[in-house]
């Protein structure tokens, strides 16, 4: 076996294997000149200084929330080979032409297939390839987008052969993925190179989304002369490249939407926002086009909006790409490439495509059966259920199966010559290795053409025999270089626009925000807030088990049953007789550990990191960060805790705490006083009130003797932050009528339950219903009487004892009501801002496919 080595030391010698093509020597033994620079400086930082970058980007993108979703239970931080990809610009210039070419063709071809056919009339398509094709949509024919371009945008995945040629193995229409990670990947790779990257005048990427706004504000202007809506449709959380969707959506500037924020009325497609119905003009789908519209395609999809292509279909809205782009992904319409090419452009195309045959073709079949062992076979119509198949990796039972279901259904099978993929230097176990790469490259249509990303997204595989180079099969991304002699011009595309003057109109702000933005931000606030609650009594609870100093039973018993009371975690302590509360540890680790349990520590933060997927593009990238936090101190909670109360338990909850509270920092400190803050802290003060309620009823009612009493008080302070402010005040009165004071009345504290209810008032007081109507709205009226009710209440009256129950009856008769009106509060707050029209939602995770 022939090997080409770079002759580098500290372990950083490149060795190409075999004789196939590799990236750094091509076809010879010597380096290429582009790659010169790269390697070199390679070689300066040594093994430790690109291990150091390595850990670096790891960093980053796990700060940025940069993840995949492979079909596990919890996506993983997305997989960046610190060695960029590179390509000379020489290069790249016959590839672009190929990639802009090859849009335009495919553009031809989506307008014949869904207007005149004449494909199928001239014989150059079998009428047999188009119709038994799940991505041929009936509902679709005659759809057409204004403008010059059907085919907004487009993706190309292409291997290099032996010879070096690029050749084409496949081509994304519906909902092309991977851009967003290509600018991620450049975004990383700017910072843990930045030295090689600036030397190495790398083409920028963000020119590429700029022509993709203008792309699609040029959509908009065709339908609607205001200020254009336009959304990025997601199917959700659950989808595996969910974060490019919040990523594209960020970066470009438009709202991410779901399924169920829309909807169609009055023949127009419509936004549910807190300030009504917003009508959408150009809607770019990450969803497939088969599950956009339930009503008359997928039936049971929970992804689309009922009655989608009926309001394309009048015009009243644009949706790139254009559902029915679908059959262009057909890996069987590259065997007629050449022909449509012929047809359309007088020419054989640019980039060539693997040898492909189609399975409904007798010849084709024949010779697929012959020769299926050295062939890759793969479904016409892509699904999860359905994946590539080589095979030379299949033993002969599996083979004579795959016979016999290609015999069954010939139509929807075609094979292709495997090619071996080229090599390109990738960084494994602390070694420049090769390993083989594929390439997806980007283009957008613009007024005349197609723009092409200078580089796009390269995979490589784990392994140097893997044979399928997807994410999902474990391939490595890698950012793509292409290279310039000189730095390239700093313009931009927006400065070649005419810029309108806004109408009175598009000056006007515009709530932006769906309904399931704000209701997923208010159950942020509230989770967080149950989980430091618990968090705090649990350490609290944690200290005094675990003190020199004796604990009266009746102490103990009031502090363990309120830990169950304020968690909801019922029975709990909360029984009169058992073991529980005689060996607590047991049900205390529970409370904080099981994450089937509801109320636990451990549910809340899940609840709440749920919370958070679904609103990452609300999220700055420091909250992001301190998110990530949360989630990697919650996965090691078990082993922090894997010693009981033995090893100081308390000390596992602090760095949760903490970080909990750095997330209420950046609220408070750092979110824009718009509508996403405000319902934050709607969440926050409904939920600090209902838990402090609920924690001095469960703990200060009953009354105990003195010194007990005390006891009991100062944990709850202590709980509640306010031990010290309580122990420097002057003690004139009674302890318990000072620790109410705080807890209950004072507006100085922060914590207390009137501080909240005095919050909650004032937000309520700008919503943007807060003038619809005439006289107080409910939830008005709650918060005024519970207001009311607390400054009303005199202390002395709330802590006389009722002799015949031992309790705190007064206290207990006003905490009863408060919990009643602020949970009343929230249930209004539910109905008239969050359950606008609900429409079922993505809940469970779906089959993967291997879009990347």
């Amino acid at each position: 076996m022939e090997t080409r080595a770079a002759d580098n030391p500290d372990g950083l010698q490149y060795s190409a294997i075999g004789s196939g093509y590799d990236e750094v020597y091509g076809d010879q033994s010597q380096i290429q000149a582009h790659w010169q620079y790269l390697l070199d400086g390679l070689k300066t930082l040594g093994v430790q200084g690109i291990r150091e970058r390595q850990l670096k980007a790891e960093r980053i993108l796990r700060d940025d929330g940069a993840t995949y979703n492979s079909g596990s239970l919890s996506a993983t931080t997305w997989q960046l080979d610190p060695v960029p990809a590179l390509i000379s610009s020489e290069e790249w210039a016959g590839i672009e032409a190929g990639l802009q070419e090859r849009a335009e063709l495919l553009d031809l071809v989506l307008k014949d297939i869904y207007g005149n056919r004449d494909l199928i009339r001239l014989g150059i398509l079998p009428p047999e390839l188009l119709y038994s094709h799940g991505g041929f949509l009936r509902a679709c024919d005659g759809l057409a987008l204004p403008g010059e371009h059907q085919l907004v945008m487009h993706a190309t995945d292409m291997v290099r052969d032996h010879t070096g040629r690029m050749q084409v193995i496949g081509d994304r229409t519906q909902a092309p993925s991977g851009a967003g990670y290509a600018l991620e990947n450049r975004t990383v790779m700017s910072r843990v190179l930045p030295s090689l990257f600036r030397d190495s005048h790398v083409h920028r990427l963000s020119l590429f989304f700029q022509s993709l706004r203008l792309k699609l504000n040029s959509l908009a202007s065709s339908i609607t002369n205001e200020q254009p809506r336009i959304v990025i449709l997601t199917p959700g959380s659950y989808n595996e490249t969910y974060f490019e969707h919040t990523y594209l959506a960020n970066y470009l500037g438009f709202p991410l939407v779901q399924g169920s924020d829309l909807r169609v009325s009055k023949g127009y497609l419509w936004m549910k926002s807190l300030g009504g119905l917003e009508r959408v003009d150009v809607v770019l789908r990450r969803v497939d086009d088969f599950y956009c519209d339930p009503v008359e395609l997928k039936s049971d999809s929970r992804l689309g909006v009922s009655g989608l292509l009926e309001v394309v279909r009048a015009g009243r809205v644009i949706v790139a790409n254009p559902m029915g782009s679908g059959f262009l992904e057909n890996p069987a319409l590259l065997r007629y490439l050449p022909r449509i090419a012929s047809h359309f452009l007088g020419r054989e195309p640019q980039l060539s495509s693997v040898k492909t045959y189609w399975c409904g073709d007798p010849q084709d079949l024949t010779y697929v059966i012959e020769n299926i062992s050295r062939l890759v076979i793969k479904p016409c119509f892509r699904k999860p259920s359905e994946q590539s198949v080589f095979g030379s990796s299949l033993d002969e039972a599996q083979r004579q199966a795959l016979i016999g279901k290609i015999h069954k259904e010939p139509l929807q099978f075609v094979a292709q010559e495997y090619i071996s993929p080229s090599t390109t230097p990738s960084w494994k176990d602390n070694q420049l290795l090769p390993r083989p790469s594929v390439l997806r490259g980007y283009s957008v249509a613009t007024s005349s053409s197609y723009n092409v990303m200078p580089g796009g997204l390269t995979r490589v595989g784990n392994l140097a025999d893997s044979l399928n180079l997807s994410n999902l099969r474990g391939a490595i991304s890698k950012d793509t270089w292409i290279l310039a002699s000189e730095p390239e011009k700093q313009d931009s595309l927006l400065e070649k626009q005419p810029v309108p003057v806004p109408s009175k109109t598009q000056m006007q702000p515009r709530v932006s925000f769906p309904c399931r933005v704000v209701e997923n931000l208010y159950w942020m606030g509230r989770y967080a807030v149950r989980a430091e609650s618990a968090l705090r009594l649990l350490r609290t609870v944690f200290v005094q088990l675990n003190s020199t100093y004796h604990m009266p039973a009746e102490t103990r018993k009031v502090l363990l049953q309120a830990v169950t009371q304020l968690t909801t975690t019922y029975p709990g302590f909360v029984v009169s007789e058992g073991s529980a509360s005689l060996q607590p540890e047991a049900e205390l680790l529970s409370v904080v550990l099981d994450g089937k349990r509801t109320g636990s520590v451990t549910a809340n933060l899940n609840s709440l990191l749920e919370c958070s997927d679904q609103v990452r593009e609300m999220l700055s990238a420091d909250t992001q960060r301190v998110i990530n936090d949360l989630r990697d101190e919650l996965n090691g909670l078990a082993d922090s805790l894997k010693q009981g109360l033995t090893a100081a338990p308390e000390e596992a909850l602090d760095p949760l705490v903490t970080t909990l509270l750095a997330l209420s920092g950046l609220w408070q400190e750092s979110m824009v006083r718009g509508l996403g803050w405000r319902f934050i802290d709607m969440g926050l003060r409904v939920e600090k009130a209902l838990q402090a309620v609920s924690l001095i009823r469960s703990s200060l009612v009953t009354v105990l003797p003195e010194y007990q009493q005390l006891q009991v008080l100062e944990s709850i302070l202590l709980s509640s932050e306010v031990l010290i402010t309580f122990r420097r005040r002057d003690h004139s009165g009674s302890d318990m009528v000072q620790g109410l004071e705080l807890l209950l009345h004072d507006s100085s504290n922060p914590r207390s339950v009137f501080y909240q209810v005095d919050q909650l008032r004032r937000h309520f007081e700008v919503l943007p219903s807060a003038a619809q109507g005439s006289g107080l709205a409910e939830e008005d009226r709650y918060m005024l009487e519970a207001s009311s009710a607390i400054q009303l209440s005199t202390l002395d009256d709330l802590v006389k004892e009722d002799q015949k129950t031992r309790t705190r009856a007064n206290l207990d008769q006003l905490l009863a009501r408060l919990q009643y009106l602020l949970q009343e509060t929230s249930n209004q707050i539910s109905t008239k801002y969050f359950d606008q029209i609900k429409v079922h939602q993505q809940l469970v995770r779906t089959d993967w496919d291997e879009e990347l």
